[in-house]
């Protein structure tokens, strides 16, 4: 009777690991695909589209005025020509 009960509970033991094992990586799994959709990397946008379009997305629109240029940092404008909202004075 005693080889019957360690049997049994070393079943229970190995089904709860597989188990647990399966919960573990399918929780994993969504929490990695949910952050991965989360961050979505920028796409470029083609150049013919509008400026009232772009500003609506949320798209960061240098100010391209000559007077600002000519104040502007060369690191800065790097930025801006790159897309990037300015961290550079």
């Amino acid at each position: 009777m005693n080889g019957i009960r360690k049997t049994a509970l070393a079943a229970a033991i190995a089904g709860s690991m597989l188990v647990g094992g399966v919960g573990g990586a399918v929780l994993y799994a969504a929490t990695t695909l949910t952050a991965s959709a989360a961050s979505p990397s920028p796409s470029p946008s083609s150049s013919g589209s509008s400026s009232s379009s772009s500003s609506s997305a949320g798209k960061f629109v240098p100010n391209e005025d000559p007077a600002h240029e000519a104040t502007e940092s060369a690191a800065r404008e790097a930025q801006e020509n790159a897309g990037q909202v300015p961290t550079v004075p």
